[in-house]
């Protein structure tokens, strides 16, 4: 018969046993760990570090002609829009917008006017530029290894086809040498593109090195206005049928190259033309004349254009201003939250002056 102490001493090894798997479990059970997620994050935007991105913060059209869906929320948050994507829990969210409405009503008088909105804008779109400056150091580093502040195209040309699975040290070897390089075809029209981008970023007198101002031109347009320039002439070329370097509205809502194959497929097709239909007629379009003209488009693409930012402050008004006196009050703003932050916040919108 088993002893009184040999009997503790198993049912404290069973105790330990269990133990141990129940911490197993929670270990594998738990949700990923945030920081290393963005770890995760992070060195997948440092491969493609050296390339232009195609969507900029705060600008209302994509590189590829379409639509910027996230623009409102990008000139409403600025840099705070990570901590509402990353924040699950609508009641802190609430109270983060109530302090981003404290600040955008700078007269406190309990309302936000076009004016302040208009600030508000202009202040978010600069942080955008400057955290894009911040960037462009980091990445100009990258392809700057011998520090001697510019970088030539075949130093690009490198490092590009390097993040792209080549042998950097063959590549280099070969282009030293000037031999033919074994690119595919898709490979070679994103690098001829990209070539393009980098003659129009090279500053008068041309040498082909770029500086770091220049690289940041390079990679962002929106920072240099010969760059926005080339931009809105790509944006047209690719939407232009007819070769008048103008846009006519049936011209800028023609579907994408497909075919739509079946009935969700269209639902977005027609969310897509209506969106482009609207963005025409009420914004682009200036003087109402039914074609849009580069330096229209220009204006429009300008993410620091004043005027702009005056308009896009009355379109974001009018879009919660349920009591039409062309002024935001915080109620509004929390009933609409999913168009200003990305985040529904409805059901938190009842007593709202218990924390303003």
């Amino acid at each position: 018969m088993m002893s009184r102490q040999a009997f503790l001493c198993s049912l404290g090894s069973l105790y330990l046993s269990l133990l141990f798997i129940f911490l197993l479990m929670d270990v594998y059970a738990r949700p990923a760990n945030h920081s290393v997620l963005k770890e995760r994050a992070g060195e997948a935007r440092e491969e493609n570090e050296i390339l232009p991105p195609d969507h900029l913060n705060g600008v209302k059209m994509e590189l590829d002609g379409h639509l910027n869906k996230e623009f409102h929320q990008e000139v409403f948050l600025g840099k705070e829009r990570e901590e509402f994507e990353e924040d699950s829990q609508p009641r802190r969210n609430r109270r983060k917008l109530v302090g981003i409405f404290s600040k955008v009503d700078i007269n406190n008088d309990k309302k936000i006017s076009a004016k302040e909105m208009q600030r508000w804008i202009m202040e978010k779109t600069d942080e955008h530029f400057q955290e894009a400056v911040e960037e462009n150091k980091m990445h100009f580093r990258a392809v700057d290894p011998d520090g001697d502040g510019h970088v030539s195209w075949d130093e690009y040309k490198i490092k590009f086809l390097a993040s792209k699975g080549f042998n950097e040290k063959e590549i280099a070897e070969k282009i030293k040498n000037n031999e033919e390089l074994k690119i595919d075809e898709e490979t070679q029209e994103v690098l001829d593109n990209l070539k393009d981008r980098w003659y129009q970023a090279d500053n008068p007198p041309p040498d082909l090195l770029l500086s770091e101002q220049e690289f940041l031109s390079f990679l962002h347009p929106e920072h240099s206005r010969g760059m926005l320039h080339f931009m809105v002439q790509e944006i047209v070329r690719d939407l232009d049928q007819d070769g008048d370097k103008k846009l006519t509205l049936s011209e800028f809502i023609s579907l994408p190259v497909g075919t739509v194959e079946n009935q969700q497929a269209q639902d977005i097709d027609d969310d897509w033309v209506r969106d482009r239909r609207k963005e025409f007629q009420e914004v682009i379009d200036a003087n109402r004349d039914g074609i849009v003209t580069m330096e229209e488009l220009e204006e429009y693409m300008d993410p620091m254009n004043e005027h702009n930012a005056l308009n896009e402050a009355r379109q974001m008004i009018a879009v919660a201003d349920e009591n039409q006196n062309h002024h935001l009050e915080l109620e509004e703003i929390l009933k609409y939250s999913e168009y200003f932050t990305g985040s529904k916040l409805m059901d938190y919108a009842r007593n709202v002056h218990e924390e303003f």
